[in-house]
């Protein structure tokens, strides 16, 4: 893999540039389909695709962070490359967001897998190859966890996983993102969140009187909503750290030991290191999905994971001509 050289070296300056960081835009180039899936009675989620000319290489299916969307910079650019490489992109969207609030009866959490998973399992029916996932911050915990339920079955669905910037524990991501230095970003995850909750109309914003942080949003909200009691069973349970010695299909993790939202230690779990379908790649600088690079290659990121991906797909491919 290759090394990476950070644009900053401050983890605030890379999490912020990034978010804001002009990203291209290949709308004109590849046209833009919007599919409404039903995942279950009373739940619509919703996939933005994007398919390049010709057949496709593969088919990538990207999943965003808390109260992000597919309109996230890091997700666009990474279609960018991937249909430039000749690959199918698709962006897939949590319940609830992406302005969908009034598509689903209830919310999404950080374990939530089902969507995808039904998603997945569509493409299949219809004929695509198993697809590689790559999931961003809080959708990095997502396709972990899947990948680890789903076990030896995984390729059925899923060609390969790669997370980057993945809260492995959510009770100790949490923790972080309330300490001081991360305030700002605490206050705007409540707003998004409080104003999503409020979109569904299922809530009224003087029941989010008082509360400031995700803990309380979590503990008032979202585990009540899905029959976990608190937030603390809520983070226990749906933590991919669980899941991780389950996996069974390769799985790259991007991690940068300043992130400003997660513990770097969280990555010296035993089942990081002993499951050999499981690849770390960490930088000593990057932020929470900055990676900005110096020179020409600026989104180091989307280089990274396409490079991953077409390793696999080699792999497969002269595996398969070895039989012949």
């Amino acid at each position: 893999m290759d090394s990476f050289r950070p644009l900053f070296r401050n983890p605030h300056l890379q999490t912020i540039a990034a978010h804001f960081w002009r990203r291209p835009d290949v709308s004109a180039e590849f046209p833009v389909e919007r599919r409404f899936f039903r995942t279950e009675p009373g739940v619509q989620v919703l996939v933005i695709s994007q398919r390049p000319r010709g057949t496709a290489r593969g088919e990538i299916v990207m999943v965003h962070g808390l109260e992000g969307s597919g309109e996230a910079g890091y997700i666009r650019s990474l279609a960018a490359c991937a249909l430039r490489a000749g690959f199918a992109a698709h962006r897939f969207h949590m319940r609830t967001c992406g302005g969908t609030e009034h598509l689903c009866r209830t919310l999404y959490h950080a374990g939530l897998t089902a969507d995808l998973l039904a998603v997945l399992r569509e493409f299949r029916r219809e004929g695509r190859e198993p697809a590689a996932i790559i999931g961003f911050s809080l959708g990095g915990n997502v396709v972990l966890k899947l990948a680890g339920e789903l076990g030896a079955d995984a390729p059925e669905v899923v060609r390969c996983v790669t997370a980057v910037s993945a809260p492995l524990d959510l009770a100790a991501c949490v923790r972080r993102i309330a300490e001081p230095g991360n305030r700002i970003y605490e206050a705007r995850f409540v707003r998004r969140m409080t104003k999503r909750l409020c979109a569904t109309g299922r809530y009224r914003e003087e029941e989010f009187a008082g509360l400031r942080t995700v803990l309380a949003l979590d503990e008032r909200f979202t585990a009540p909503s899905f029959g976990f009691g608190d937030a603390a069973n809520y983070y226990r349970t749906q933590s991919a750290a669980r899941f991780l010695e389950h996996i069974r299909v390769p799985t790259l993790l991007v991690q940068a030991k300043d992130d400003t939202f997660i513990p770097f230690s969280i990555y010296g779990s035993p089942a990081i290191r002993e499951n050999p379908c499981i690849r770390l790649l960490a930088t000593e600088y990057g932020g929470h999905l900055g990676f900005l690079e110096r020179g020409a290659r600026r989104f180091w990121l989307d280089h990274v994971i396409m490079r991953y991906i077409c390793e696999v797909l080699a792999k497969e491919q002269a595996f398969e001509s070895s039989e012949v």
